[in-house]
């Protein structure tokens, strides 16, 4: 996995370090008492706008941060389309407590003159987007899961289910751009609904990338200390609101299945390592592999969640899940938002946490909301779910 600061933004590190600068300074130079330097989120979305402006890109696709109305991205008077995903619980504390509420704030995007699309809904937040498009007198479309029919034997390369949800709708805005470039003819010379995506379409849904959403990674346990050599299979994604991490759990269990299903089995250390930022949020599971098959198999979470999330929501919807799927977990780690590096040449040990001034206050109590979940009532019982807390990944697979 490969995230970084321009991962949304898809030019040279060159060309990216001289945008920074550029903006920075401009900024700086005219920061007053009134008007200080813009958070991160702020000054990326000023970055953005000035590198789409000087490359002279044909189309811009901005994501809002949080929310809608009150976005930092919501400067823009005159969009070609607008769109609206899939919508739940999260920043309440800032979009207010009930979907409608969060709907209202979201669809604060649609302008006069520009359709929007959005993707079905539950009733409290449709009727807040729809309330919307109709004070705008705009058409509101509602676009349908694309279905592997209509990928014409190629295959959609995000993973999950919530994705072809996303697939339509992006098919939606696109078709959308077409239509006012006066190019939708081109790709699309019928009418016709049911007919299969253009070629144009399909490479793109079956080559897009996101890394640490829904992404499997395989890599190797160190040959270090006392681990066992072998394999891993990290599953990595992002869910940070219930309804996210209903749909990581989703995904994972049927990765996991898959892969039981296509190959022989050996024993497996699997992490499952979840990192909730409000910036970018990664979850991961994986597997370790080694000489004898069909045993010792193990799914272990690594997991991340920040102070402004509710873990107990989080941790319960991970759980309940999976195990309706028929996947536990033998082992959580609980680990800080902060990483460092640690330079492992054969023969190294696997550095101690002992001397840590790391405050792991947090991730106790994480640890005390999993080991609860998990000792209430028997249904768990039977799995002897422990967790535990690390400073470091190789102290984890040392110990799994």
């Amino acid at each position: 996995m490969s995230l970084e600061l321009k991962e949304r933004l898809d030019i040279s590190e060159e060309k990216f370090l001289q945008y920074f600068w550029d903006c920075w300074n401009q900024l700086r130079d005219n920061v007053t008492e009134e008007l200080p330097m813009p958070p991160l989120f702020q000054f990326l979305t000023v970055m953005a706008f000035q590198i789409f402006t000087c490359e002279k890109v044909d189309v811009a696709i901005i994501e809002v941060g949080l929310g809608g109305r009150r976005d930092s991205t919501n400067v823009i008077k005159e969009p070609v389309v607008c769109g609206i995903t899939s919508l739940g619980m999260d920043h309440t504390d800032v979009l207010g407590d009930t979907l409608e509420k969060i709907a209202s704030h979201k669809a604060g995007i649609f302008k006069p003159n520009a359709p929007a699309f959005t993707v079905p809904q539950l009733p409290e937040a449709m009727d807040a987007i729809n309330e919307r498009a109709q004070q705008l007198g705009i058409p509101l479309g509602v676009v349908s899961p694309l279905r592997c029919e209509d990928f014409n034997g190629l295959q959609l390369s995000l993973a999950g289910d919530h994705q072809f949800i996303n697939a339509g709708l992006a098919v939606a805005l696109c078709k959308s751009w077409l239509q006012h470039t006066g190019n939708r003819g081109k790709l699309f010379a019928k009418e016709d609904h049911k007919a299969h995506l253009p070629d144009a379409f399909l490479r793109g849904l079956s080559s897009a990338r996101l890394s640490g959403r829904a992404q499997i990674v395989n890599d190797s346990i160190p040959k270090c200390s006392n681990i066992a050599s072998g394999d891993l299979i990290f599953h990595l994604d992002g869910a940070h609101s219930p309804e996210s991490m209903k749909a990581c759990a989703k995904w994972f269990s049927e990765a996991v299945k898959q892969h039981k299903n296509s190959t022989l089995w050996s024993p497996v250390n699997s992490f499952c390592t979840n990192q909730l930022t409000d910036a970018h949020c990664q979850n991961g599971f994986g597997h370790a592999e080694n000489g004898n098959h069909s045993k010792n198999v193990k799914q272990i979470l690594l997991f991340n969640c920040m102070d402004v999330r509710n873990p107990h929501v989080l941790l319960q919807q991970l759980i309940t899940t999976c195990a309706s799927s028929g996947i536990h977990f033998s082992k959580a780690l609980f680990v800080p938002s902060m990483s460092t590096c640690n330079k492992v040449v054969s023969g190294s040990t696997v550095p101690s946490l002992n001397g840590s001034k790391s405050n792991l206050s947090w991730q106790f109590y994480q640890q005390s909301i999993w080991d609860k979940i998990n000792g209430n009532g028997t249904y768990y019982a039977f799995l002897f779910l422990h967790s535990l807390l690390f400073g470091s990944f190789l102290i984890a697979t040392e110990e799994a």
